[in-house]
């Protein structure tokens, strides 16, 4: 019994190193240096973890529609930041600042997204309410 305890114990030792080294540190995704700002509508919102998404179909000035995948932080802390379910629909028009990504060039972590008709009232503020009261950019 002793043996399968400490088997077991091992085992879970490697997997949670394991998942630790899964989660990806920023810069090893994005550009801290190439900054975007865009102006689209909403496509998608994905309430997912460990990573939020919201996808916006930009237009460019030939027309041509891209979708970006602009990450943020956690469900939850976008919750406690007062974001809820209904904050912001699909269909929404919004501004997005963000970093872009080094290999995928649509996609960005998230700093910053308001809505069209309330620039100056953000929905998500790259480092929360206290951010956000110090005046953006942060970083």
């Amino acid at each position: 019994m002793r043996r399968t305890s400490v088997i077991l114990a091992a085992l879970g030792f490697l997997y949670s190193g394991a998942v630790l080294a899964a989660h990806h540190s920023f810069a090893s995704e994005y550009d801290a240096n190439k900054k975007v700002t865009l102006e689209g509508v909403v496509k998608n919102i994905a309430w997912t973890n460990p990573h939020m998404r919201v996808y916006i179909d930009v237009t460019d000035a030939n027309g041509k529609v891209t979708t970006w995948n602009m990450e943020l932080t956690s469900p939850n802390t976008v919750q406690r930041q007062g974001w809820t379910r209904d904050s912001l629909r699909p269909g929404d028009r919004v501004i997005v600042e963000g970093y872009a990504g080094k290999i995928d060039e649509t996609r960005a972590a998230l700093a910053r997204i308001a809505k069209v008709e309330a620039p100056d009232k953000p929905l998500f503020v790259q480092g929360g309410p206290q951010a956000a009261a110090q005046g953006y950019p942060q970083q």
